[in-house]
């Protein structure tokens, strides 16, 4: 079987975060990665056709365009067209409310923007697809017996 790269979506209206997060997943893992400055811009790229593995999303987004959608629109609208996708919320918001705003619309996760987010996140994705690999192997020993 051949190991295919995981896909990322990083969705940031801060341009200088979300190139130097662009930069640690390539230089430290073999990741294919796909960038977004807007929430509308990454899900128009899910409308035609590229579909992520995970989504790394800003909360706010609002820095380009004040009528920009913010993270929780852009979550809501993500999860109304692939409830299976992960998507972990990124903010400088280091406030409880907002980690529990993000997780009651269904994100994966939630890391506040500081010098160990990239591996904050590192870690929830290699979490993540450590999980959806022990679980499909166990859906498939469940189907044999």
């Amino acid at each position: 079987m051949l190991n295919k790269k995981i896909k990322i979506f990083l969705v940031d209206d801060d341009a200088l975060f979300l190139k130097s997060l662009e930069i640690e997943f390539l230089v430290r893992a073999d990741f294919e990665i796909h960038t977004y400055a807007t929430g509308e811009l990454c899900l128009e790229a899910i409308y035609f056709g590229k579909i992520p593995d995970v989504i790394i999303l800003d909360y706010f987004l609002n820095g380009i365009s004040k009528q920009a959608i913010n993270g929780i629109e852009t979550l809501d609208k993500l999860k109304a067209i692939n409830e299976n996708i992960p998507v972990i919320m990124l903010s400088s918001q280091d406030k409880i409310e907002v980690a529990i705003d993000c997780m009651h619309h269904k994100a994966y996760d939630y890391v506040v923007k500081s010098e160990t987010a990239f591996f904050r996140l590192q870690n929830i994705i290699s979490t993540l697809f450590e999980y959806q690999k022990i679980s499909k192997q166990l859906n498939w020993y469940m189907d044999r017996l």
